[in-house]
């Protein structure tokens, strides 16, 4: 059996390194929550968790159940599990875990020792809970690997232009109108969030002209200041349905770690 990678998260950026990987030759199982945040839909194996299956660039992933993992990695697709714990660490023989998820928080422990995990972005340290962390932060050293000490902390702040980040301004249920790929005018209703209590409606509507990016997955509970969309004011439909420079950057640093490390080199191909 070829050597089995284990990616915690879906969203863009970890499906960015899942697809780098998988286009690789490499054999490729992603774990989510039950109910996945992310945003950047169109570009998210995460999505599977509500389709049954996705697909980003051609890959095709599935949802599956832990029997399953093989016969959907046979298949040539991407197997992903309902698994935020990681467990199948324990079932399974896989040597190599990336996480994804970007926290941007101290990770709790792995359930079991492997012989590569990988972090991406603030939160993990190398050497400390982790072996090595990729660069997440857009500047010169995007996508680099680290063997010793962290990335860049993180600012706080969005990459670009910070009125692209739509956000919940309560608690509640998310009701999307609008989607992703469609072109926005500034005031253009885009959700709503109906709040917990009572029976107030929060709108969430477009601060410009421009392309509606990413929107979470609608009917899910959001909280207050949750990221819940991305508007693109390059206004560039096709972009939606691309994975990020910045996904490709780091996907690229995950395979120099994992290649760079020779005495798991032999496991990964045929």
């Amino acid at each position: 059996m070829l050597a089995l990678i284990l990616i915690r998260g879906g969203g863009d950026l970890a499906s960015g390194v899942a697809l780098r990987l998988h286009r690789a030759g490499l054999k490729v199982i992603v774990s989510e929550l039950p109910q996945p945040l992310a945003v950047r839909r169109t570009v998210s194996f995460a999505e599977a968790v509500f389709e049954g299956q996705a697909e980003v660039e051609g890959v095709a992933a599935r949802l599956v159940e832990r029997e399953q993992v093989q016969t959907a990695l046979d298949a040539g697709e991407i197997p992903v599990l309902i698994d935020p714990d990681a467990s199948i660490l324990r079932e399974l023989p896989i040597p190599i875990v990336i996480d994804g998820r970007l926290t941007k928080h101290f990770p709790a422990p792995l359930p079991v020792e492997v012989a590569l995990h990988i972090g991406l972005g603030p939160g993990f340290h190398a050497g400390r809970n982790c072996h090595a962390v990729i660069e997440t932060r857009r500047s010169h050293t995007l996508g680099r690997v680290y063997w010793n000490g962290t990335t860049q902390p993180d600012s706080g702040k969005p990459e670009g232009e910070p009125r692209r980040v739509l956000r919940a301004l309560t608690n509640g249920q998310l009701v999307g109108y609008a989607q992703i790929g469609d072109h926005l005018d500034e005031g253009t209703l885009i959700a709503e969030v109906q709040a917990t209590i009572g029976n107030r409606k929060s709108k969430i509507i477009s601060p410009f002209k421009g392309v509606l990016r990413g929107l979470i997955h609608p009917g899910l509970h959001v909280t207050a200041g949750l990221k819940v969309g991305d508007v693109d004011p390059r206004d560039d439909r096709d972009a939606c349905f691309l994975v990020s420079d910045k996904a490709l950057a780091i996907g690229g640093g995950v395979l120099e770690a994992i290649l760079s490390r020779s005495d798991l080199r032999t496991g990964l191909w045929d």
